[in-house]
């Protein structure tokens, strides 16, 4: 029902006319069990407990219109319970509700009432209670944190249970400090986790974090800092709000107030009783704190004290979560008839005389406030959402005394008086409904609730609470609801640093995560989650460029066929090739003649066709490696290239001994490299090659291998050498070969009127080594992936040389200067084997001296 309404009922029935009300009488009710309650009637704002000398009487000097709905609401339950046949049919509730004044000092003298042996006042001692029937079955309350651990630890040492419909905090779960403590209430983990997804969710990762210098404010504190930690928010400053001590509290709350100004933050988190809260606002109102948007927690969100502080609507935006209490329209007019009866002089006249005293000679008035109330005290808090939480409590504790009785929907059986830690083990993981609505205890006591995000709305004096989102385990946001207090309603910005582009992670700078600068990934990195503080290095099969997201795929690099270098490579093979197999023609053809007999007959042949597979190995170098192609290289290389230099050598020494030896040794010498004995020198030096290459293959073969890290973006796949060493021996035979070749002709004088031949080779020896001499520093500095077009290159141009050197002048005087074609002219006429090898001595040629 509405204000309005209310106020209207009031005039009605002339509330407020000065009669006192007997509405405190209606506080306490027989039964065959008997519920009891604390509720925060009133308060001690104003009372000075600190300096109380002697255990008297606490007086409330404040009225909790909250309070006394909550207690309305537990009667309201109770009486429905009562009248129904669905719970405890045939049993009658009772309940005896107590103002705690939010203190536990005034909170433990009825608590010490309730576990009073039933029908006196005095808690006996035993060694065992088992046995031990208190005046109440059950709590109902407190309200406050503070008070649960005090009242908790001690009805838990009697197992007497205990359901609080406001008490919030998480160490209450704990079984073995309260077993009996239960709660129609979620903890404060939910509430927390539901703040730091708010912070994520509008990302605002540099905020500040306040609470109460109590347990509800200090255990707040510590959740919200390990999961905001987790989380990747940062609390530039964490501070309590110190206890209401007017000496010391000035200047503790200005220098909080100070740190949170010089953090530079715009959002601040404040887990909070509704004491502390005003309190800080009043010294930040004062102090002209910037405003800010301050998170509230469920415990001050809707307190009258704070929203009433005058300033308040100067400090900010206030939002917060507030339990989801399920509506009860039939509560307004319950209300209504309470205070509609506690007025009528009828009915509490017939109360006194059916409810015996109210033991106020003990305890002290109940709640005197409540005696002098009108509706419009009431109207503004029909609707708070705990008012759900303590009815339900009532629901929870009648729905196990009904299991524990084993009742039915006809009646429940008679039995001797249950006792409190009877009731306890049928409330664990206790399934109830209240008002429709299905609720569970869990193993810890608590029950699963969802929150409301409300945002505080000022309309005149005091604040609308408008809901702007949900949260059930996950958060929804209204953003059309929003309100902000800054220009243009634009959303809060709260950082410490910018939010990183793509492809950039967090550098921290001093001990804040959320300060940070931006550092690009680098290349063969990239950026998996926004949240990561470190690049996360790609798989060796992929590769990313710098600020990637993700990796791709590389794909394999080998010296293809198509390749530019290639291309040349082989216009150049085909050249080399065509000169070779054109030389060996021509050889061929003139086999008999003087020229090809001077050159060394039939060796001349065998040496350029060796030239033309020195040419054909570099085939096994482009496509892609296999096994076979790199074991068959060296081989195939080095087999012909020691064939043709020996070819080179029979004729260097023939020229040696022809020219530096006298004609009697040289004749004796000249039969031993002539027939069969040249070509077994020949297969000698292939023999020994043959050796080493054997050898080379064995004991370190060369394999195919992927190298992921050469190249940047793709995988090279190439012959590996596994042992340079064993790849330069390969080489020693036919450098041994080119170096007595080089020595035998590079001194040697030809006669006059001769062919120098000696020059030839001279020449063909030099291609070959400067050929291999460059092919090295060349091969060990240029990039693996081009060392096989190297070897290319260098074995052609090695047979390119000798071609050009040697072979191709004969072929030039075979097809241009048949007049040269003579014995005299190659072999000086003067040597018999000279003459043998030319077929005819007596024929004159003119002396030349080409």
């Amino acid at each position: 029902m509405s204000g309005l309404a209310l106020l209207g009922l009031t005039a009605l029935l002339g509330f407020g006319a000065g009669a006192p009300l007997c509405l405190s009488r209606q506080l306490r009710m027989q039964g065959d069990y008997v519920l009891g309650g604390l509720f925060p009637l009133g308060s001690t704002e104003d009372a000075a407990l600190g300096n109380r000398t002697q255990p008297n009487t606490t007086k409330c000097t404040r009225f909790s219109s909250h309070g006394l709905l909550w207690a309305l609401a537990v009667k309201m339950a109770v009486e429905e319970i009562n009248r129904g046949s669905t719970l405890l049919p045939g049993l009658r509730l009772g309940y005896d509700l107590f103002d705690t004044c939010s203190e536990p000092v005034v909170a433990m003298k009825p608590s010490l009432i309730f576990m009073a042996k039933a029908g006196g006042h005095d808690v006996a001692a035993y060694c065992d209670y088992t046995r031990y029937q208190p005046r109440v079955l059950a709590i109902i309350g407190p309200h406050s944190s503070e008070l649960a651990f005090v009242t908790g630890k001690f009805f838990g040492f009697f197992l007497m249970p205990q359901v609080s419909y406001g008490a919030s905090v998480d160490l209450l779960s704990n079984r073995e400090t309260f077993p009996s403590f239960f709660r129609t209430v979620p903890s404060d983990r939910v509430q927390v986790a539901a703040v730091v997804e708010l912070l994520q969710e509008l990302q605002w990762s540099w905020v500040a974090a306040l609470g109460s210098d109590d347990t509800y404010g200090r255990q707040g504190l510590r959740l919200f800092s390990s999961l905001a930690s987790t989380r990747g928010i940062c609390i530039a400053h964490e501070g309590l709000v110190p206890p209401h001590t007017p000496h010391l509290q000035s200047g503790a709350v200005q220098g909080l107030l100070s740190h949170v100004s010089r953090a530079g933050v715009q959002v601040v988190v404040l887990f909070s009783s509704a004491h502390a809260a005003r309190t800080l606002f009043s010294y930040s109102i004062h102090c002209g704190l910037s405003p800010k948007v301050w998170v509230a927690s469920e415990a001050w969100l809707t307190s009258d004290l704070v929203m009433t502080l005058p300033g308040m609507a100067q400090v900010g935006t206030v939002l917060g979560f507030l339990q989801r209490g399920t509506p009860m329209p039939a509560f307004a007019s319950y209300v209504q008839t309470r205070l509609a009866l506690a007025a009528d002089p009828a009915f509490c006249a017939l109360l006194d005389a059916e409810q015996p005293g109210l033991e106020e000679h003990i305890l002290g008035p109940r709640c005197p406030q409540c005696d002098h109330i009108t509706l419009e005290n009431l109207s503004a808090s029909l609707l708070h959402p705990q008012t759900f939480a303590a009815y339900a409590a009532v629901y929870g504790v009648a729905q196990a005394l009904h299991n524990t009785l084993l009742c039915t929907a006809s009646g429940c059986p008679v039995r001797e008086p249950v006792q409190p830690w009877q009731l306890l083990e049928n409330m664990y993981n206790l399934s109830f409904r209240a008002h429709g609505q299905a609720l569970r205890f869990d193993t810890s006591g608590n029950v699963d609730m969802d929150y409301d995000l409300k945002l505080w709305v000022w309309q005149d004096q005091m604040p609308e609470l408008r809901t702007v989102g949900t949260f059930n385990g996950r958060l929804q946001l209204l953003p059309s609801q929003m309100w902000w207090h800054t220009p243009r309603n634009k959303k809060p910005v709260s950082q410490c640093s910018r939010r990183c582009k793509k492809g950039q992670v967090r550098r921290v700078k001093g001990f804040h995560s959320c300060c940070y600068d931006c550092v690009d990934c680098k290349a063969g990195s990239y950026l998996r989650n926004p949240e990561d503080l470190f690049c996360t290095q790609c798989d060796q099969d992929k590769w990313s460029p710098a600020r990637s997201l993700h990796c791709f795929p590389r794909r394999p690099r080998f010296l293809a066929w198509g390749e530019p270098a290639v291309l040349l490579l082989l216009v150049l093979l085909g050249l080399t090739l065509g000169l070779v197999l054109a030389a060996l023609g021509l050889f061929v053809q003139h086999r008999d003649s003087p020229l090809v007999q001077a050159s060394g007959g039939l060796w001349a042949c065998f040496g350029l066709a060796c030239l033309g597979f020195v040419c054909l190995s570099v085939l096994l170098f482009p496509g892609r490696p296999g096994r076979a192609s790199c074991l068959a290289q060296q081989p195939l290389l080095h087999l012909p290239l020691t064939g043709c230099l020996s070819t080179l050598l029979l004729q260097a020494a023939e020229i040696f001994m022809e020219s530096e030896l006298p004609p009697s040794w040289a004749g004796q010498l000249r039969g031993h490299l002539q027939g069969p004995w040249a070509w077994l020198v020949m297969l000698f030096a292939m023999l020994v090659e043959v050796a080493l290459c054997a050898w080379y293959l064995v004991a370190f073969p060369p394999e195919v291998v992927t190298d992921w890290q050469v190249l940047p973006t793709e995988a090279l796949v190439h012959c590996r050498v596994r042992s340079w060493v064993s790849f330069g021996l390969v080489h020693a035979t036919n450098v041994m070969l080119a170096s007595l070749c080089f020595l035998g002709t590079f001194l040697v004088q030809t006669r006059p009127g001769c062919y120098n031949g000696a020059r030839g080779l001279t020449f063909a020896m030099l291609a070959y080594f400067v050929t291999w001499v460059s092919f090295v520093p060349l091969f060990a500095n240029v990039h693996v992936a081009y060392q096989p077009a190297v070897q290319m290159g260098a074995n052609l141009l090695c047979a390119l040389g000798i071609l050009v050197t040697f072979h191709l002048p004969r072929c030039y005087l075979l097809l241009w200067r048949p007049d040269c074609n003579a014995p005299q002219f190659f072999l000086g006429g003067g040597a018999g084997g000279a003459r043998e090898r030319g077929g005819g001595g007596d024929e004159e040629t003119p002396s030349k001296n080409e």
